[in-house]
C-alpha cells in the first residue's frame, strides 16, 4: 500500500481523473522490508488458528500434565482478559502487520471520486468478497492513512473474539465485534465501519476463478446506514481468492450448526500447509459513497430501494475495474 501522507512520506500517485492509487514502491516492496520481518507480519496476522490448534494437539500428546495444564489456563487467559484497541505498543504491532503484509502480496488501493469523502462523516464500506479470510480490507484501516477518514472500525465475525492471541491482536488492527450494538454505536461516536454483508456464507458458494457476493438478502447494514445518515461506499477486491486454498466439508449438519455459532466449517491452508498466504496481488477498488438520508426507522420498502443502490453500484464497480485489476473474463455471482 502506499500511503498518502503530508510529512514528505509515500504519495499517492494521480490515476484517471476523480481517482487515486496508492501502491508501494515499483518493485512491490516496503522500505526496511525483509523476508524475516515479512514472515513474522503474515504468523502475527494468520497465524493464530493454526497455533492454538497446535497447541491444543501438543497439550494432548506431547506435555506432561502440568504443563498441558499450564498452557491452558495461559490460553484460556488471552480468551478473556481485557484487550485495549488504543494500546500503543498493539497499535505498534498492527502498523507493523498491516506494512509488511500487505506490502507482501501486494495490495494496491484504488479510490475513486477521493474528494467526495469528507473527513468529518462516517460512512459504511460494504467489502466484497469476504473470501476465506478477507484480507484485502486492512487496506481500507486508518492504519495505513490512505482514505481522508480519520477514524476506521472493521466488523468482524464474534467467533474471532474468542480465539487466544487473535482478539489481541485483531483488536490492535481495528477489528471490532459484528454485533448490531456495536456497529451502530461506532457510527454514533463518528467511526466509519467496514462491513463484509455476504460475510462467511459465502465461503459455501465459492468456486476457483469466479466471484460470489452472497448480498441479496443481507439488508441489515443498509437499514443501519439509514438510521445513522452514514453514506454507504461499495468496496471490491480483486485477488483475494488466490491468497488460500481452500476445502468445504458441505456437510448439512456441520452447516447448520456452525451457522448458529457464526462459523462456517472451511478448511484453509497457504505455502506448504502454513498459514502464510499465497503472493497473489490483489486491487482493492473503492466507489463512490451513496448518499442515504437520515431515517431512524426506514421502511421496508425504503431500505430495500437503498440496498438496490448498492448492489447495482457494486456490480457496476466489478465490471467497470475487472479489466484492469487483471481479470477481464471473471463473473461476479450476486446472491
Amino acid at each position: 500500500m502506499k500511503q498518502q501522507r503530508g510529512d514528505g512520506g509515500e504519495r499517492g500517485e494521480a490515476a484517471a481523473a476523480g481517482a487515486r492509487v496508492f501502491r508501494r514502491r515499483p518493485d512491490g516492496k516496503a522500505d526496511g522490508a525483509s523476508p524475516v520481518r515479512t514472515v513474522v507480519a503474515l504468523l502475527l496476522w494468520q497465524g493464530a488458528i493454526q497455533f492454538n490448534a497446535l497447541l491444543a494437539v501438543a497439550c494432548v500428546f506431547v506435555f506432561p500434565a502440568r504443563v498441558a495444564m499450564l498452557v491452558l489456563c495461559t490460553q484460556v487467559f488471552f480468551m478473556f482478559v481485557p484487550v485495549k484497541g488504543t494500546s500503543k505498543w498493539g497499535r505498534s504491532i498492527a502498523r507493523f502487520i498491516c506494512r509488511h503484509g500487505l506490502a507482501y502480496f501486494p495490495v494496491t488501493l484504488h479510490v475513486e471520486h477521493y474528494q467526495a469523502f469528507d473527513p468529518k462523516r462516517a460512512y459504511v464500506f460494504g467489502y466484497e468478497p469476504h473470501s476465506v479470510v478477507p484480507l484485502g480490507v486492512w487496506a481500507l484501516t486508518d492504519l495505513v492513512s490512505c482514505l481522508p477518514v480519520p477514524k476506521m472500525k472493521i466488523l468482524t465475525t464474534s467467533a474471532a473474539f474468542y480465539v487466544p492471541f487473535m482478539r489481541q491482536i485483531w483488536t490492535w488492527l481495528g477489528s471490532v465485534p459484528a454485533t448490531r450494538e456495536s456497529f451502530s454505536s461506532y457510527l454514533a461516536d463518528g467511526y466509519s465501519c467496514v462491513v463484509s454483508p455476504g460475510g462467511l456464507r459465502e465461503t459455501l458458494y465459492m468456486n476457483p476463478g469466479s466471484e460470489v457476493a452472497f448480498i441479496k438478502s443481507r439488508k441489515g447494514f443498509v437499514k443501519i446506514a439509514m438510521q445513522n445518515g452514514c453514506p454507504l461506499v461499495p468496496v471490491f477486491c480483486f485477488g483475494q481468492n488466490n491468497a488460500y486454498r481452500w476445502w468445504n466439508p458441505n456437510i448439512n449438519l456441520l452447516t447448520r450448526i456452525a451457522t448458529a455459532l457464526k462459523s462456517l466449517p472451511v478448511f484453509y491452508w497457504g505455502r506448504f500447509g502454513t498459514p502464510i498466504p499465497y503472493r497473489s496481488p490483489m486491487h482493492v477498488f473503492v466507489g463512490k459513497p451513496i448518499l442515504v438520508q437520515k431515517k431512524d426507522q426506514p421502511t421496508t420498502s425504503e431500505v430495500n430501494e437503498v440496498h438496490g443502490q448498492f448492489v447495482t453500484a457494486l456490480h457496476e464497480l466489478f465490471e467497470k475495474n475487472k479489466a484492469k485489476a487483471g481479470y477481464p473474463d471473471l463473473h461476479l455471482q450476486i446472491m
